[in-house]
């Protein structure tokens, strides 16, 4: 890993950047020595860190193979686990482990005070069959609450719960199922179906919301909206740590609406589609360490509600670390969005290496008019980045584009201590006439190589100081 970034600023060919309608563009580059906002940035770690509550639990361990369980990969263990949560919630909480062996599971619910541990040489494996995840919970689908297919392990208004261990998590996803309901995707030929497939589910979904219809009422014959692999909701003091998690069929690692919550030392491999590696919404006191993405969607992308349904919710993301992680593969690096429409603040991403060869975007922040929301205070420093498309992106046009009259708000965003080795673009900074995008400082930043100008549309103010590209000084 780099925690000790280096400060240096290499030298490689210089470009510039192709301004669109920049409408009082100033970008600058500062000589002055006064202090920045990354000053105290320390201080505001170590703030949030102190906030970021882990669970404890008593000392008492529950062998779920002792209420039933057997690692034969054949025997359906899904009754022994629930018995073996059961009796640790009712004594007051401890470990349920799952011992070395291949055990094959239904969904997993988790009450307070339940560290379910997956051992060393353990796989706990999720039985692809979508009617056992079944009947539907409380749920939240790109955003947008619903009764929805369980998620593979899942915990409800519960306080302390974890998933922790050295063993492996696999949610079953794959070509043949899950993955297929995402219809047309372009790292796969499996036969799409015009009826089995998403789309009009979450294109119901969607309306419901925007109409206002009740979360119960969220409820469909046909459902294929995949589901996460974790998902704590509503939940308060939240650990996931040490698991390999495997092949989900949609976001791997996503709590909605917690406090505390800290995912450290987590290796997630999914190649399919939507397979973002964690996705905390909503959540306020954050903690992401020591983990490795290599994913078929964004690495790490935070979000806090979709369109009117976000609205409705108003709850942001709020204090979160991003602290040491590896990005070996993935689509984004640390993403903000789409789904933001609560807002999010105080982010401060630090000492991660972005490695994928696959990567499209490194730092990216991607909203609409649709979606609106106030983001604002999103620190970045000490990364490096290998080989990307577009470096650094905020870009208001995604998806709807300027087609509502919920204005972005993007704000004090600080980059500093970046290197980027191979990027065909820097920048891709798309704002509105109207709302333009301002407040973005850089500091000590090299782009190494860079093939293509940047595109800039709508920008009022960038500060820049120590920026070069193919060792040239960088203005926009």
């Amino acid at each position: 890993m780099i925690n000790n970034m280096r400060r240096s600023v290499l030298k490689g060919l210089g470009l510039g950047a192709s301004v669109v309608g920049a409408g009082g563009l100033s970008a600058c580059v500062s000589t002055k020595s006064e202090p920045s906002v990354k000053s105290d940035w320390d201080k505001q770690v170590d703030a949030i860190r102190q906030q970021v509550v882990e669970p404890t639990f008593p000392n008492k361990d529950y062998l779920i193979t002792q209420y039933g369980a057997k690692g034969d990969g054949q025997f359906d263990n899904t009754l022994a686990i629930k018995q073996a949560i059961q009796a640790c919630a009712a004594n007051g909480g401890g470990r349920v482990v799952v011992p070395a062996g291949h055990f094959l599971t239904g969904p997993v619910h988790l009450e307070s005070n339940i560290n379910l541990h997956i051992s060393q040489g353990a796989t706990l494996a999720f039985i692809p069959e979508p009617e056992r995840y079944l009947p539907a919970v409380f749920t939240r689908w790109e955003g947008v609450e619903l009764m929805g297919y369980s998620p593979l392990i899942y915990a409800f208004k519960k306080k302390n719960v974890a998933v922790t261990g050295q063993g492996t998590l696999e949610g079953g996803g794959s070509n043949d199922i899950w993955w297929p309901w995402k219809g047309k995707w372009k790292k796969a030929d499996w036969p799409i179906s015009d009826t089995e497939n998403q789309k009009h589910t979450r294109d119901a979904l969607f309306q419901m919301a925007e109409d206002g219809v009740p979360v119960e009422q969220r409820v469909f014959d046909k459902n294929y909206l995949r589901p996460p692999f974790i998902q704590p909701y509503h939940c308060e003091n939240v650990l996931i740590e040490g698991v390999t998690i495997k092949n989900s069929p949609f976001w791997l690692v996503n709590p909605v609406l917690c406090q505390s919550v800290t995912v450290r030392g987590v290796h997630c491999i999914s190649y399919g589609p939507n397979s973002d590696g964690c996705d905390p919404e909503s959540c306020k006191n954050v903690l992401i360490e020591d983990c490795i993405f290599d994913t078929g969607d964004d690495c790490i992308a935070i979000k806090s509600g979709r369109n009117a349904d976000g609205r409705r919710v108003a709850v942001p993301c709020e204090n979160l670390i991003v602290d040491n992680c590896k990005m070996k593969e993935g689509h984004g690096g640390v993403v903000i969005g789409s789904e933001i429409s609560g807002g999010v603040r105080n982010l401060y991403a630090q000492n991660c290496e972005m490695s994928s060869p696959h990567l499209k975007r490194g730092i990216r922040i991607k909203t609409n008019s649709i979606r609106g929301g106030v983001l604002e205070n999103l620190n970045y420093r000490n990364i490096e980045i290998g080989q990307v498309s577009d470096a650094i992106v905020v870009n208001f046009l995604y998806e709807e584009g300027d087609a509502g009259p919920f204005k972005p708000t993007v704000r004090n965003v600080n980059i500093s201590n970046l290197i980027v080795k191979n990027a065909k673009r820097a920048f891709v900074l798309r704002g509105f006439s109207h709302t333009p995008i301002s407040g973005v400082s850089l500091e000590n930043v090299s782009f190494i190589k860079v093939e293509k100008d940047s595109i800039v549309e709508h920008v009022k103010q960038i500060d820049m100081k120590n920026v070069k590209a193919n060792g040239k000084p960088f203005t926009l």
